[in-house]
């Protein structure tokens, strides 16, 4: 039987509802330092006191911006039995592996060793979705090693909207939905800008969903100072949807065609010059066919006419396997190490309208979606 993912609930002040999340994933956080712990060694050498010390540098710029997901974050590694700095680093881990990455390729003279974090997003709606639903997810491509971290939580923070979000555990932030309808689906881009500290993409994620309407949410998008550059996909139930390349240089955006938007790892809106000067190439080449691959399944939608059809029809365009193993379904290379296996960790599938969320713990095209036991319009607090 194919395992489900945890589903975590926290309530209360920043520092309570923290600490029922780390001792809701104690387990799960220390399988993540472990195996952070393990990569950044195989990687660049660095200790896990080296990747924490590097962390730090992010404290101050985040309690800055949102001082109460410090707060959380502390509370985390209270009820974890960690220390704070650890639960940054699992917040930071894209940023550490990109700066440790570029300073190792100015040094070396050769290109980043990581990849952009891989995904392939979605929105779905009008002419579109022949159920007339709102639909939004995504295919999550990460590192196979941290599979068994990642868990579903809904963050109840009257008066800000309830999220339900896919973590990995420790972290306050990364792609999921909200009580006033809105989804936030994300794609790591690559391409190194410059080395000014920015704010980690998870808390500029969590503070996306914590807003209560779209233009709101846009506003951080477009305000924020990202470390990494990284693209956005919004939706929002009243049927519009509207993806952002953020980059610390400047952003590009794209709107649906007939009401299909999908988006992967490589700059659709257009390169940022600073790149193409340089001769930018993308980082994660499958990009360039999950893209399209992922549009051809997703056009069928117009065709069902409930949703339990258009669940089924989206599983069947995110399990694609053109390209195996780096396909739109991702499963680990046999050809690389252990320890840097990728594969699809989470396919979700949200219906902003109905207000059901539908996860895979792993690649969907051998699982069932797991629909998850709260309804994103559950509560006083939901903006319905």
């Amino acid at each position: 039987m194919k395992r489900s993912l945890p589903v975590v609930e926290i309530s209360g002040t920043p520092s309570q509802r923290g600490r029922q999340y780390g001792e809701a994933v104690t387990e799960q956080l220390r399988t993540a330092l472990g195996y952070y712990a393990e990569a950044f060694g195989a990687s660049s050498g660095l200790t896990w006191d080296q990747v924490t010390a590097r962390a730090a540098r992010w404290l101050e710029p985040v309690r800055a911006h949102a001082p109460d997901l410090v707060e959380e974050m502390q509370g985390i590694a209270d009820g974890a039995g960690v220390g704070l700095l650890d639960v940054l680093a699992l917040n930071a881990r894209g940023e550490v592996i990109y700066d440790d990455s570029f300073s190792r390729m100015r040094a070396q003279g050769a290109a980043p060793e990581e990849p952009a974090e891989g995904c392939t997003s979605f929105a779905a709606y009008g002419p579109a979705s022949g159920d007339g639903h709102v639909w939004a997810g995504q295919n999550w491509d990460w590192r196979a090693g941290v599979g068994e971290t990642v868990v579903m939580l809904r963050v109840v923070q009257p008066p800000k909207p309830t999220l339900i979000m896919q973590v990995e555990a420790g972290q306050i932030g990364r792609q999921g939905a909200n009580s006033a309808g809105i989804a936030l689906n994300a794609n790591g881009l690559g391409g190194r800008f410059d080395d000014a500290v920015g704010l980690p993409q998870t808390v500029i994620r969590r503070t996306v969903l914590d807003q209560s309407s779209i233009t709101d949410a846009l506003d951080v998008l477009c305000t924020a100072r990202a470390h990494i550059a990284s693209n956005a996909l919004l939706t929002c139930r009243e049927g519009f949807a509207i993806d952002v390349e953020t980059t610390p240089a400047g952003h590009g955006w794209l709107y649906p065609s007939d009401g299909l938007l999908v988006h992967g790892n490589h700059y659709q809106a257009g390169v940022p010059a600073r790149l193409a000067a340089t001769g930018y190439r993308p980082l994660s080449p499958d990009s360039l066919v999950r893209v399209p691959r992922a549009e051809e399944g997703l056009r069928l939608l117009r065709e069902a006419a409930a949703p339990e059809e258009s669940r089924k029809l989206i599983k069947q365009a995110m399990s694609d396997h053109l390209g195996f193993p780096e396909s739109l379904c991702t499963h680990a290379d046999p050809r690389k190490p252990p320890v840097r296996h990728w594969s699809t960790l989470v396919s979700s599938c949200v219906d902003l309208t109905a207000g059901d969320y539908h996860v895979t713990a792993g690649t969907p095209c051998d699982r069932e979606y797991q629909h998850l036991p709260w309804n994103l319009y559950d509560g006083p607090h939901a903006s319905v």
